[in-house]
């Protein structure tokens, strides 16, 4: 399937659904490389969770994925990809650079951000693609308690993920 979205503000960017692909197969890197530095997740736990931010993304419905490890509760370290449908400027990196600690007690925490668009009738519509059953939360997803770390941008077009890192 190829679509062509067109956004516009200050400028013109084009991409497709072979775009957004290309950018998720480097978040579902990092997803793995997270996953299996820390123990928390399995492969096959973060490629789910990739495929329903694919699934998310090519529908217009994702605004950023959230990433938090905690040990016994206090963060650790996070992550979070912003969605940029104008990120013909930025430059493309590589994954990596998220091999986090093994920790005791560790819990890593996955929260999505919506789009406006994503309304109880999409949420029933998409609902039968994704993989996870996602369920509603409050959590606090403001890392007050970390320092910015850097980031990368995943980019193929004008559809990208801006990663945002944290530490302790």
């Amino acid at each position: 399937m190829t679509q062509t979205r067109t956004a516009s503000a200050t400028g013109t960017g084009t991409y497709t659904v072979v775009d957004i692909e290309r950018v998720v197969r480097r978040v579902k890197a990092d997803l793995i490389m997270i996953g299996d530095s820390t123990g928390g997740w399995t492969p096959e736990t973060a490629s789910n969770y990739a495929h329903d931010v694919e699934v998310l993304a090519k529908a217009g419905y994702l605004k950023h994925v959230d990433i938090t490890l905690l040990r016994h509760g206090v963060e650790v370290k996070a992550t979070r990809f912003e969605v940029d449908t104008e990120a013909g400027g930025l430059t493309c990196s590589r994954p990596g650079g998220v091999l986090w600690p093994k920790v005791p007690g560790p819990f890593l925490r996955i929260v999505l951000r919506y789009t406006d668009e994503y309304t109880a009738a999409a949420r029933t519509a998409i609902k039968s693609q994704l993989k996870i059953n996602w369920s509603p939360t409050d959590v606090d997803t403001s890392h007050s308690t970390l320092r910015p770390a850097g980031g990368r941008d995943y980019v193929s077009n004008a559809y990208g993920m801006q990663r945002k890192d944290w530490a302790a």
